[in-house]
């Protein structure tokens, strides 16, 4: 399958074999969208519309502020700001918070929306699309994924889905036995190597001969491998 836009970051990806794949391409969509959202669209108009309109989640609000772009943030403040006043929070007694319709008020809805994790959410919905159709297209592609040393689990769902929606029978058998595999390999790992640490906090366990084995850093392993941020690093 000839080299495309969507094509070339997924195999680069997958090239490395550190960590989780998805995770690599997820950090690295990220970091180009908080790049572009406090660089070249922080004065375009249509971009300033929808970041006021759909906000940023806390994680997002705190990485946009850590990036030592003051300006540019607070640019993206005060217009967000100004929307939430003056469109979002109602004038003192104009109107119920509670919606007899059981809508969420806007304000709930703000706090439930990120423009950030929207655009991540998209490109990474096209990323699994690509990888579908390498599957079913491109050998070396299925050899590289079947050499990842894992994948997390929010991803190994991620990927699962995007088989369902996209394989064919015989193409979703052999996808769906390769991405349970990479998954739960490593977490049969996991499940050792924390019950190890745990022991090693007996005291019979204790003194400079204690043997750690794997173990150490394991708990921080496993939050890793349950929320997305296997990047090897």
């Amino acid at each position: 399958m000839g080299d495309s836009i969507y094509t070339i970051p997924v195999n680069e990806s997958f090239e490395e074999k550190d960590g989780c794949p998805l995770c690599r391409i997820e950090r690295i969509l990220e970091e180009r969208c908080l790049d572009y959202i406090t660089g070249a669209a922080m004065m375009e108009p249509d971009v300033r519309i929808k970041t006021n309109e759909e906000g940023f989640c806390p994680a997002h609000f705190h990485k946009m502020a850590e990036r030592r772009k003051a300006l540019q943030v607070a640019l993206i403040l005060e217009s967000h700001l100004k929307h939430l006043r003056d469109e979002v929070l109602p004038a003192s007694g104009a109107r119920s918070f509670a919606d007899k319709k059981g809508r969420p008020a806007p304000s709930m809805k703000l706090e439930q929306s990120c423009y950030v994790c929207g655009k991540i959410n998209w490109a990474l919905g096209t990323m699994v699309d690509t990888i579908m159709r390498l599957w079913t297209r491109d050998e070396a592609f299925v050899t590289l994924y079947k050499e990842q040393p894992f994948i997390c689990l929010p991803h190994y769902n991620l990927l699962m889905a995007g088989g369902a929606a996209h394989l064919r029978k015989d193409a979703l058998q052999s996808f769906e036995e390769a991405t349970l595999q990479l998954a739960k390999n490593y977490l049969d790992q996991l499940c050792a190597d924390v019950s190890h640490y745990v022991t090693m906090y007996d005291y019979r366990n204790a003194g400079d001969k204690a043997d750690w084995g794997t173990a150490k850093g394991s708990p921080q392993r496993a939050v890793d491998y349950l929320s997305k941020r296997m990047t090897g690093e």
